[in-house]
């Protein structure tokens, strides 16, 4: 299967579908009403690829154009995307803030002391009499239960503003970028394709099925074993054949059968 020489591969593939499109949908054009009745639409389809080169030269300059901005909006985008890392002045690897490490820890070291507390006291609370320890371990317990709920609370409010800040930047990036370069990118992209369908695949089907059907090959007048001058000659009886040369055998005249009436040989 051939190829447009100078189509980038991730370029070929948008040819191949608009072909397949048109071809799907080629009772819709006037021009390719012919479309299986002289030739079928997998016959164009490989006529069209042998042919790309020629077709898509047809929109060498939006093609051109296409490619020029598409590259450049690679290059300024992979430049913004992937910013090189800062180190600190001092050399010291940035880490996590004291206020997120209190966020993080608070919870579950309050959570697992009012677990225990709470235990111990009910535990001891039951027995009879129950021992004047038990009425301070439960309030402790339930002190570090409500220091536990209140940093849990904090740590999802704090995740919460954090996804929100980080989801506004990034609408704020996408819509910055998206209407620069990424649509200038679509616009030439669908350019270079309207091109590629008007002036290179259509005209294309559009000539290869006005092409006049090649005449048939005329019948030869003479075949093996026939000759029109003459009757053809009768083969043979094996049986009337010469043994010795397998050419046919004289028949006498005692062998020959009577016409009429006469008198019989003695």
């Amino acid at each position: 299967m051939k190829r447009a020489p100078h189509l980038l591969p991730e370029d070929r593939a948008d040819f191949e579908r608009l072909l397949d499109a048109v071809l799907r949908t080629a009772q819709d054009h006037p021009a390719l009403a012919g479309t299986g009745h002289r030739l079928t639409a997998g016959q164009l389809r490989a006529m069209a690829l042998d042919a790309a080169a020629v077709i898509s030269t047809a929109a060498a300059a939006e093609y051109d154009h296409f490619v020029r901005v598409r590259e450049e909006h690679r290059r300024r985008h992979g430049a913004v995307a992937a910013p090189a890392p800062c180190a600190p002045a001092d050399g010291a690897m940035p880490g996590a803030g004291l206020g997120v490490v209190v966020t993080v820890l608070a919870p579950i070291l309050s959570g697992s002391a009012a677990v225990v507390l709470l235990l111990v006291g009910y535990v001891l609370k039951m027995l009879d009499p129950p021992p004047d320890v038990a009425a301070p371990l439960l309030g402790a317990g339930w002190f570090f239960a409500a220091v536990a709920a209140a940093g849990l609370g904090a740590a999802i409010v704090g995740i919460l503003v954090t996804a929100l800040r980080n989801r506004a930047n990034e609408v704020t990036a996408a819509s910055g970028a998206g209407h620069g370069p990424l649509d200038e990118t679509a616009r030439a992209r669908e350019a270079w394709r309207n091109a590629l369908l008007e002036r290179g695949i259509l005209p294309f089907l559009r000539d290869v099925l006005a092409e006049p059907a090649p005449p048939c090959p005329p019948r030869p007048a003479l075949e093996a074993g026939h000759c029109p001058d003459r009757a053809p000659i009768p083969e043979a009886d094996p049986a009337s054949r010469d043994p010795a040369s397998g050419e046919p055998r004289a028949q006498r005249p005692a062998e020959r059968e009577p016409t009429g009436p006469g008198p019989r040989p003695d």
